[in-house]
Parts: C-alpha cells; sequence; structure tokens
C-alpha cells in the first residue's frame, strides 16, 4: 500500500500551515515517530517558504507527498523562473535568513533540485521513516 497527498495551494504563506498540519497528521496516523515527523515539517515549511519568496511570477505551488514503507518522498513543484541550487550563496554563520536550503540538505536523508523545461522548479524531498512500537503503518504499507 501506498499513501498520497497532493495539494495545489496559493502561493500565500497561509497555505503552509495547511499542508504542514496535513502531512503531519498522516503520518501521525500511521505511528511515524515524533522526531522524524518534526524534521519532516521544518523541511517542508522552508521548501513552502522558498517558493513564497522566490519562485516569482507564480500565482501558486503543488506539494505531494508520498509514503511507501519506510520512506516519505515530498515534492514540492512551483511555476516561478527556476533557480540553480548550486549557485545559491551559502549565508554568513548566525544569519537569520537564506539558511533554507541549509535546513533541508541537513535534515533529508536525499534532496534534488530539478528545473523544468516549461518553467519553474521541483524540489524533492525524501525521509527514511521510524514507526513507533505497535505502529499502524509498517502493517498497512507492506499490504
Amino acid at each position: 500500500m501506498e499513501a498520497t497527498i497532493a495539494l495545489r495551494l496559493p502561493r500565500d504563506a497561509a497555505s503552509v500551515p495547511l499542508i504542514r498540519q496535513m502531512l503531519d497528521g498522516t503520518l501521525r496516523s500511521l505511528g511515524v515517530e515524533q522526531q522524524v515527523r518534526e524534521d519532516i515539517e521544518l523541511m517542508l515549511s522552508e521548501a513552502c517558504s522558498n517558493v513564497i519568496k522566490h519562485a516569482t511570477p507564480s500565482d501558486d505551488y503543488t506539494v505531494s507527498a508520498t509514503v511507501h514503507d519506510d520512506l516519505c518522498v515530498i515534492k514540492v513543484v512551483d511555476t516561478g523562473d527556476g533557480f540553480d541550487a548550486r549557485k545559491v550563496i551559502e549565508p554568513e554563520p548566525g544569519a537569520e535568513h537564506g539558511r533554507g536550503l541549509q535546513i533541508m540538505r541537513a535534515l533529508a536523508d536525499e534532496i534534488r533540485f530539478t528545473n523544468k523545461r516549461e518553467n519553474g522548479a521541483v524540489v524533492c524531498l525524501e525521509k527514511r521513516l521510524r514507526y513507533a512500537p505497535g505502529a499502524a503503518g509498517p502493517p498497512l504499507m507492506a499490504s
């Protein structure tokens, strides 16, 4: 079994807590450990916040999250101008802004940035899941 949620969201800060809560509720109901859920929530928040701040002239963006066995794959897709993650300047130590990519790289087990031909960017974040003992997730996901 595979569980997927996908939403098309307005490029507005109010959309970030909505998708975070939906994904956290899904992961919690499957019995994913709290620390893993918190890491995913922070990665997702940073990816969505980057779209909201930088993906002009995009009006909306799409977030999909798929859980299969012990892996959660999140894709954040915008229709903005795209970007080259290799050219993003690292912030100074202690900087209050500009740390989103660093945070995502630190928390994700795998991260990929892709620019779409039409325009826009895809951020793909993968995180291995750990389940609490007796959680519903592993038996459900195995079927």
